[in-house]
């Protein structure tokens, strides 16, 4: 556990002791309020890191109070509620002032600890997770209208994608427009269960369940409760895993191993994969009826290839990252180093472009990146990229954007079309655009 301190504040002595003791089995720290004096007090010594666990009603005024007393102060930790039933209406009212969820004090014992959790869990997520940058691109654009379309839904997404192209940070976006955002996020690495590992890291253990299951173990499924499960590479499931995943989707209950009664979840599932599902399902290594259930809905987050307008942008905006990460001063990139970067194909998508700015930018220091920064091979890519000309409604609109990355640069704008020179100079004949671009 890291060191995050929870903040328990409950005026009942004995039931703050037992929601105290039943944090640090878990391995969390705890400090006790039994007022709200003393939890303002608490909250001036805190950390950004820490999170409150309040009752609604309390001696001195009530958790709401302190709630609105935090928001004033400028402090932004989590805020979690504990409220008898009869309450729940006040609570729902406490999360529109910002509190993260309200949890009936019957239900504490099951719901508090996996909401701590997911709270750290998304900590942890948005630490390791790539910089974001709003990406002004067309067919990022196009991506864009369909996550605010099919965010606030429960349908299941899936979503397609090269690796490095960003699934995850879509995956992110769909929970954060969605009407279960504040709840956990969880993300499973699909690639790394085994058949046999699957079962207890999605649904859980008791202890006792198996050698070696000295405790109990809460699972993904329980962890996302009232939130999203994010299945990354999720080609890369075994076919009994898929088969026991597949049950639980339909039927909406899973039981941990070794329990004795099935568990019901609210989960909603988001799945990514960089492989075509329905030739591993004519393959025989992908169940048809799990991919039906994951299916709902689809995104397809295109390469990086396919956005070339968004290279520079995105090359500057790692810059900046770069040079605050390595305190570096480097101020941009020069001729080469920019026809380097929009004629380069990017096979490692965002993912590459990034590691090449970040190194580029420690090896230069100060100044402009140069070609030889970059440590990138100009190829002739094998295949048409970025603006590759298509049909005659989609050729004009294309070579206008080539151009405006190429600064007019004819040679360059080729390069970037993959077609030759002397078919660039037809079509820009052919569009009336011979001389707008000519060069002196």
């Amino acid at each position: 556990m890291d060191k995050t301190k929870i903040i328990v504040v409950e005026d009942n002595i004995v039931y703050c002791e037992f929601v105290c003791n039943l944090l640090a089995r878990e391995g969390f720290r705890t400090v006790q309020a039994f007022h709200l004096s003393t939890a303002k007090k608490l909250l001036l010594q805190a950390t950004e890191k820490d999170i409150v666990v309040s009752d609604l009603r309390l001696p001195d005024g009530d958790g709401i109070d302190l709630l609105r007393w935090m928001r004033k102060e400028g402090m932004m930790q989590p805020f979690i509620i504990m409220t008898d039933y009869a309450e729940v209406h006040t609570a729902v009212e406490s999360m529109k002032l910002g509190s993260l969820d309200y949890i009936p004090k019957q239900l504490v014992e099951d719901k508090l600890v996996p909401l701590l959790r997911g709270i750290l869990k998304e900590r942890h997520v948005g630490r390791s997770r790539m910089p974001v940058f709003s990406r002004d691109g067309s067919a990022f654009q196009a991506i864009m209208k369909r996550i605010r379309l099919v965010a606030p839904t429960d349908m299941s997404v899936l979503i397609f994608g090269e690796n490095g192209t960003g699934k995850e940070h879509i995956a992110h976006l769909l929970h954060d427009k969605s009407k279960r955002a504040g709840k956990p996020f969880v993300a499973v690495d699909c690639g790394s269960l085994t058949k046999e590992l699957a079962p207890s890291a999605f649904f859980g253990h008791v202890k006792g369940a198996f050698t070696g299951a000295d405790s109990a173990k809460k699972g993904y499924f329980h962890e996302a409760e009232g939130g999203t499960l994010f299945l990354d590479e999720v080609g890369n499931l075994a076919v009994e895993t898929q088969q026991m995943l597949l049950r639980a989707i339909q039927e909406r209950r899973y039981r941990s191993i070794g329990d004795k009664t099935d568990r019901s979840f609210n989960v909603r599932i988001i799945a990514a994969t960089n492989e075509d599902l329905e030739a591993s399902v004519n393959e025989k290594r992908f169940r048809q009826d799990l991919l039906y259930r994951l299916h709902d809905f689809e995104i397809t987050v295109p390469p990086l290839r396919d956005c070339q307008e968004d290279v520079m942008p995105l090359a500057e905006f790692f810059r900046e990252i770069a040079n605050k990460e390595l305190e570096c001063d480097v101020i941009g990139f020069d001729g080469e180093a920019r026809k380097t970067l929009l004629t380069h194909v990017w096979p490692g998508n965002i993912r590459e472009l990034r590691q090449k700015i970040m190194g580029a930018v420690l090896q230069a220091q100060t100044g402009l990146v140069t070609k030889e920064h970059l440590e990138l091979a100009v190829k002739k890519p094998t295949s048409p990229v970025s603006f590759a000309l298509r049909n005659d409604a989609e050729d004009k609109e294309r070579i206008l954007r080539a151009l405006k990355q190429a600064n007019g640069n004819r040679k360059v704008a080729a390069e970037l079309l993959g077609i030759g020179r002397t078919t660039l100079y037809s079509k820009l004949e052919e569009y009336g655009l011979k001389y707008k671009f000519q060069q002196p």
